[in-house]
């Protein structure tokens, strides 16, 4: 068994601070926020072993892992002070923004022999799962060409969750570059097809509204783009295109991500409220398989007061069919999950990898192809879609 600190005690935290209270691995959960009382109501709520003053005391601490929910941009560095500090890590998307900062981490992975892992929710996307499966059957042939979505308009929960997380100076933030935060996109797809993309065009669609958010003068990131497409050359020799869209009429309460692979010998399409699988004779609709349901918390739990109501489904799926449930440990049942049933998926992950000393599921090497093609995509949108090429961290150590 090993302890674990949680370092931001935001939204999304409480979601996976019991799930390793839950874990039959994990001997105790600790909290620490910049804002001390997040992170003491927290403690309180789910019977957590207790709280640091800082992120340093829990450093100092004798905690054996840490995990990341702090804001997008400040991920990388906290972690680099983690490993270097002798904690495991599990990290909250993105890995980086910058590939400097991927480097370092894969650098500080194989220097200290640590764990990291980051939880990328698409991994475990039902259309991930059901499209991972049929390739290892053969199904789809050799699929050639896929496409990742995260389509979440900013009318649909995330203004207020960025005046929760970023306070008075809120429109600064919530101006974060969309192919900043990439992994839902393209980690849903190539945590299905085991390739990585190589080269880039980017399209970004400067905002409209006129509100101040994606407002380049105020944004802290110099970002106007609120939409973003992008079209990846793979190293297989396959295509994958990826939509990162803030401003959208989609219902993203329903469906956030969402997957398209095409083969030589089959083909799979998800919509909001619609799987199918195709191939040259029929067409199957495979949307049950693919549908999570409610979970063990209602979207009126007083747990999820703080969370737009426009965001809370994303806190309360079960698992859907194609999900390998039985893999689980039984104290999670009936427990919070989310995000179409990967949250309990993600947290078990990395409790095994910790416990048994093998690479994560999300390692360092698979989270970097997860998240620099994002970084490099944001570069050619602001080069006016020059095609650039992406470098590739290589495969972890065997």
């Amino acid at each position: 068994m090993f302890s674990i600190g949680f370092v931001g005690a935001g939204q999304f935290a409480g979601q996976f601070t019991e799930l390793f209270h839950k874990h039959p691995g994990v001997s105790a959960v600790h909290v620490t926020d910049v804002i001390p009382e997040r992170a003491a109501e927290l403690v309180a709520l789910q019977d957590l072993a207790g709280t640091y003053q800082s992120f340093e005391d829990m450093l100092a601490s004798d905690v054996d892992a840490v995990a990341i929910f702090t804001q997008r941009w400040t991920h990388a560095p906290l972690v680099l002070k983690a490993l270097e500090a002798g904690k495991h890590v599990y990290s909250a998307v993105p890995m980086a923004i910058t590939a400097d900062e991927i480097g370092a981490i894969i650098e500080a992975v194989r220097a200290t022999g640590l764990t990291y892992m980051m939880g990328e929710t698409s991994y475990y996307h039902p259309a991930t799962v059901f499209a991972r499966r049929k390739l290892a059957e053969g199904a789809f042939g050799r699929i050639f060409y896929a496409e990742g979505d995260y389509v979440h308009d900013m009318d649909l929960g995330f203004y207020a969750a960025y005046q929760f997380s970023g306070g008075e100076n809120w429109k600064a933030t919530a101006s974060y570059p969309p192919m900043l935060y990439p992994t839902h996109a393209i980690g849903g797809v190539l945590g299905a097809v085991p390739t990585h993309a190589v080269s880039v065009s980017c399209i970004g669609v400067r905002d409209q509204r006129g509100d101040g958010v994606f407002d380049r003068e105020i944004s802290q990131f110099g970002n106007d783009f609120s939409n973003a497409t992008a079209l990846f050359e793979l190293a297989d020799g396959g295509v994958m295109r990826t939509n990162e869209m803030r401003r959208v009429g989609y219902p993203s309460h329903i469906r956030e991500s969402r997957f398209r692979f095409f083969g030589t010998e089959g083909s799979f399409e998800q919509l909001a409220t619609v799987g199918l699988w195709q191939d040259k004779e029929k067409v199957t609709d495979v949307t049950a398989e693919l549908e999570a349901g409610s979970g063990g918390l209602s979207v009126d739990d007083p747990s999820l007061a703080h969370v737009a109501p426009e965001l809370r489904p994303a806190f309360v799926s079960g698992h859907a069919p194609v999900h390998d449930v039985a893999r689980l440990p039984a104290s999670y049942h009936g427990a919070h999950n989310g995000h179409e049933g990967s949250h309990q998926f993600l947290a078990d992950d990395f409790v095994r990898a910790v416990e048994t000393g093998t690479l994560a599921t999300v390692n360092a090497w698979m989270a970097a192809r997860f998240t620099l093609p994002g970084i490099v995509a944001h570069e050619s949108a602001l080069r006016g879609g020059e095609r650039l090429p992406i470098p590739d961290f290589g495969d972890p150590p065997a």
